[in-house]
């Protein structure tokens, strides 16, 4: 992809510590020079517009919700020109800006830019959320805590940013959305292979955890129609009969700090993986009694999206590196009767379609999906003795370590390639690498819509963050 590129033949010294050169011919100047603030109100017949951490500004689906119900008062309501530039202003620093694609409006908590003349909006909105850039407006943005900083309009204005004559920011842009395409592709057909794994650990579970190993030996009706037949010496169960359940508990948001015990809540689960990086953490005189984990305590999600990569139905195991911990509301935990019950077991127990579509049949909710631990509770399955449970979990182990060291391998893959695209990204917009000789050969074809047979979900964008009008009115 970047055969051809080369630095520009001459460069100058930028004056700026996180810049450093830039090309001879380019200019440094306040983004009061380049944007002037827009503040029109009174067109409440237009859009909504919301802005995407990592996609900027799009139109709001209103499909689940009524804009009347949550839209009361559109008075104080921004419009924004196709074209201009919007960012939120508490959310600057982690790249919350982009460009809007239709005349909308957006929250009195976003600033709006309507570029000057020679100034490419999708230009800047790059710019702006390139790593350096952003630690910039870290460091502009004021307020009582970090998180509540916010970047006024009085503060963008005097930051200094690059100038690269009308026609080079044009050919930024478009060698930069032929290069996103091409990532994109690549991300895709990724996550599809892992998609497609993904199914086939799926089956190879579920057939073991439903019908043991051997597949000759009698069975009989179990008599519930999910389930079919089973093994004849096994016996069927609910979930509550053999696990101790408990939801967590609804830890004040007030109390949350940057150091002391985590709180583990839906964001910390990852099918199979507890990652506590950015767990919110409390005060241990803060901690609530009978919520505390233990090592090889299962924990469920009981809210959020369906699917392969939903939220709803994430599972992970506690491990001693995990404690001490709390358990945060919205997320379960199984104590089984190891006795009767295995960890190891369970855990395959909870990626079958039978559990899962077991508890999907009792949620409730239609944008956000919720699930209460009563109904999982009453989840029926298929029980083997302890003795056979293990053999199938020993067997299961050694049969998808194959699969899944290829999706480790895949995912490394598409963490390498975001990586790069980041870097490429930066060093265009910056000036380290002239694209203007590769934008100006791209054809047609090179900007051709994605096949269908090629669109798989990017994980990337399942974690895309949305500020919505709701919470950004509420930040002003």
């Amino acid at each position: 992809m970047i055969e051809g590129l080369n630095p520009y033949g001459e460069y100058k010294e930028s004056g700026l510590p996180w810049l450093e050169q830039v090309p001879s011919h380019w200019r440094i100047c306040r983004n009061g020079n380049l944007f002037t603030q827009r503040n029109q109100t009174g067109y409440a017949e237009l859009p909504i517009l919301e802005v995407s951490l990592k996609t900027g500004v799009r139109v709001r689906d209103f499909l689940n919700s009524s804009r009347k119900q949550i839209m009361s008062d559109l008075s104080k309501y921004k419009r924004a020109v196709k074209g201009d530039a919007a960012y939120n202003m508490m959310r600057m620093w982690q790249g919350a800006i982009g460009v809007s694609p239709v005349d909308g409006l957006v929250s009195p908590a976003y600033v709006v830019l309507r570029p000057n003349p020679g100034v490419d909006a999708n230009f800047y909105s790059v710019l702006f959320r390139t790593g350096a850039y952003m630690s910039e407006i870290d460091n502009c943005s004021h307020g009582i805590v970090k998180d509540r900083n916010r970047l006024y309009w009085d503060q963008f204005k005097q930051m200094p940013s690059l100038l690269p004559p009308p026609d080079e920011q044009s050919a930024i842009v478009r060698f930069l959305d032929y290069a996103n395409r091409k990532i994109d592709r690549f991300i895709r057909s990724k996550r599809k292979l892992i998609v497609l794994l993904g199914e086939q650990k799926q089956a190879i579970i579920h057939r073991a955890v439903t019908h043991g190993l051997n597949p000759n030996v009698p069975l009989k009706p179990s008599g519930i129609p999910w389930i079919g037949d089973i093994l004849a010496k096994w016996s069927t169960t609910r979930l509550k009969n053999m696990c101790r359940i408990r939801g967590g508990f609804a830890f004040k948001t007030d109390s949350f700090r940057d150091d002391g015990i985590p709180i583990i809540r839906m964001s910390n689960l990852r099918r199979g993986i507890l990652d506590l990086s950015e767990a919110v953490r409390i005060a241990s005189s803060d901690c609530v009694s009978g919520f505390e984990l233990k090592k090889g305590d299962v924990l469920y999600g009981l809210s959020g999206s369906i699917g392969a990569t939903g939220s709803l139905g994430n599972y992970a195991v506690v491990s001693n590196g995990d404690l001490p911990a709390q358990l945060n509301q919205r997320v379960a935990r199984f104590r089984p009767d190891v006795r009767g019950l295995s960890i190891r077991f369970l855990v395959f127990l909870i990626q079958t379609s039978i559990f899962y579509d077991q508890v999907l049949a009792d949620t409730t909710g239609t944008a956000q999906f919720n699930v209460s631990t009563n109904n999982v509770g009453k989840v029926m399955f298929s029980l083997p003795t302890i003795l056979e449970q293990t053999e199938i979990c020993d067997w299961l182990e050694n049969e998808l370590s194959k699969p899944n060291e290829l999706v480790a391998r895949t995912e490394r893959e598409i963490a390498l390639m975001r990586e790069y695209r980041t870097r490429l990204t930066a060093d265009i917009v910056t000036g380290k690498l002239d694209v203007r000789e590769a934008a100006a050969n791209l054809g047609k074809q090179d900007f051709s819509p994605i096949p269908d047979d090629t669109e798989a979900t990017d994980a990337e964008a399942l974690d895309d963050a949305v500020i919505t009008d709701e919470t950004a009115t509420k930040e002003i």
